[in-house]
């Protein structure tokens, strides 16, 4: 690991009332490749221009956002820096920070192999840092970051607060860095890619800032294909394929390939399915019978479940069902995890033993990383994933679909240089592959836009870094694409 040769701390900010300023930690650092780095960790201060009867009232701390920043020492010009951050809402950036871009990685384990406590922490050889520095960022009540004393935090758990407060991190970051000639990409995960597309889009709008590319890992930017809600029949199909891929890892499918089995559940819920949902009752009982057939066969789910939930049910009660005859239900995020559940005879699973499995050990290692190697010291909790910012509004929708597949086309017509990387897991039951591709075969984009993607698929969960062939994989791709600019097909 780095030497650690020096830790400093500075301070900015205008007087105020009561002063807040910036606390950072700075230590200097250099990777097994030799490359010599900084970082800089802490809390951001962010402020807002406010007025009082038409009149100017200052310019007032709202906010201090924890921040971790690499960068390259005495690197060449144009070197692409990258902001990166989570989703949930409610989760911290840790999960990326120390899963895959940073270049320490959580000791972890994967699957069947998990690491025993009290865990621990490698090197990271394969870095994104290696190609690009690296700014990671924690929303308001996630990690350390917290709203100043006498604000609301309640105004910043909402989809248009939360998108503006991290488009004005990534501007006042630029901006201090002298970075805005620099390349710059956002990657997100999970409800992190909805926020990164909104984040590319408010800076573009409010700042004229053009990001050179997205990185989309487990992705939603339409949620209207996955939430399940009575009258709405699309999130059953969309969920099949990612019901076929854990069935056949929990070997339900005997020694048929993975692909295979895949491809014949996208098929059936591309075609046939669709259209039994779309029927009802208007279904005659010999098209309803092969359809309960067709689905037994795909899922391996017991036909008379799939009777009683009149060919739909839920994630969570598929993760109850699957492995019932066995005492076990299976992970949302990761459907390789498998445990025995607390109640056996529940008709469905909220409780995630993929989560179970992995917070411990991303918690640990956090928890030690940023005092013991990067220098920063808070009394607070480091919330990694918490409900604190529940609930968590969508008022700007107005109860149409919380969308923004709209804001992403219209980034590409802006800016025709644009690029997007997406990672999918078929074993992600929080954002099932088939469902982002669902998103992007209706956007209305030209082939020349649509050739600006690369789709990267992983025999692997939500989070598909646990399984270190697929975090192999995906590191491998991400620099490519901070780097050379890749099109295609992945």
């Amino acid at each position: 690991m780095a030497d650690e040769t020096k830790d400093t701390e500075k301070e900015s900010g205008t007087s105020e009332a009561k002063e807040v300023s910036d606390d950072f930690a700075v230590r200097e650092h250099t990777s097994p490749s030799g490359l010599k780095y900084t970082t800089t960790t802490g809390r951001l201060v962010l402020r807002r221009e406010e007025t009082k009867d038409g009149k100017a009232d200052g310019f007032k701390p709202k906010a201090e956002i924890f921040v971790v920043a690499y960068t390259q020492q005495d690197a060449e010009p144009g070197r692409p820096v990258t902001f990166a951050f989570n989703g949930g809402p409610g989760s911290a950036s840790v999960w990326l920070h120390l899963g895959l871009l940073g270049p320490r990685l959580v000791e972890s384990g994967d699957v069947g192999t998990m690491t025993p406590a009290p865990f621990g922490l490698v090197d990271n050889p394969d870095s994104l840092l290696e190609s690009s520095d690296l700014v990671l960022i924690d929303p308001v009540n996630t990690g350390f970051s917290r709203v100043v004393e006498g604000e609301k935090a309640d105004e910043f758990h909402a989809f248009v607060q939360d998108r503006d407060l991290v488009a004005e991190v990534v501007r006042l970051w630029t901006t201090r860095n002298n970075r805005w000639l620099s390349p710059k990409y956002l990657v997100g995960e999970s409800y992190g890619t909805l926020r990164a597309v909104a984040v590319a889009g408010r800076l573009f709008d409010a700042y004229g800032m053009a990001v050179n590319g997205l990185g989309l890992i487990s992705t939603v930017l339409n949620m209207s294909t996955l939430r399940f809600f009575p009258g709405s029949d699309l999130p059953y199909a969309l969920h099949l394929p990612t019901y076929a891929a854990i069935a056949h890892y929990h070997g339900r499918h005997g020694d048929r390939e993975l692909s295979e089995v895949v491809r014949e559940a996208e098929e059936y819920a591309a075609r046939d399915f669709g259209y039994a949902l779309t029927q009802g009752t208007r279904l005659t009982s010999e098209e309803y019978d092969e359809a309960v057939a067709r689905l037994h066969a795909i899922t391996t789910l017991d036909e008379g479940f799939i009777r009683r939930t009149n060919l739909r049910w839920a994630y969570h009660e598929f993760a109850a069902e699957l492995l019932r005859s066995e005492g076990l239900s299976v992970g949302r995020i990761d459907g390789r995890f498998a445990a025995r559940p607390e109640n056996l005879q529940s008709s469905d699973s909220f409780d995630d033993p993929s989560i179970r499995a992995i917070t411990g050990p991303y918690s640990a290692a956090m928890n030690h990383y940023v005092r013991a190697e990067l220098g920063y010291e808070n009394d607070l909790p480091y919330e990694i994933l918490t409900a604190r910012v529940q609930p968590w509004s969508y008022r700007t929708f107005e109860g149409a679909p919380v969308d923004v597949s709209g804001v992403l086309e219209r980034l590409l017509v802006h800016n025709p240089t644009l690029r997007v990387h997406v990672d999918y897991g078929y074993h992600d039951g929080a954002t099932p592959h088939f469902a982002a591709e669902y998103v992007w075969a209706h956007m209305n984009l030209d082939d020349a836009a649509r050739a600006r993607f690369t789709h990267h698929y992983h025999e692997a969960g939500h989070m598909m870094y646990l399984n270190p062939v697929a975090r192999d994989a995906q590191l491998r791709a991400l620099r490519a694409f901070v780097t050379e600019g890749q099109t295609g097909q992945g």
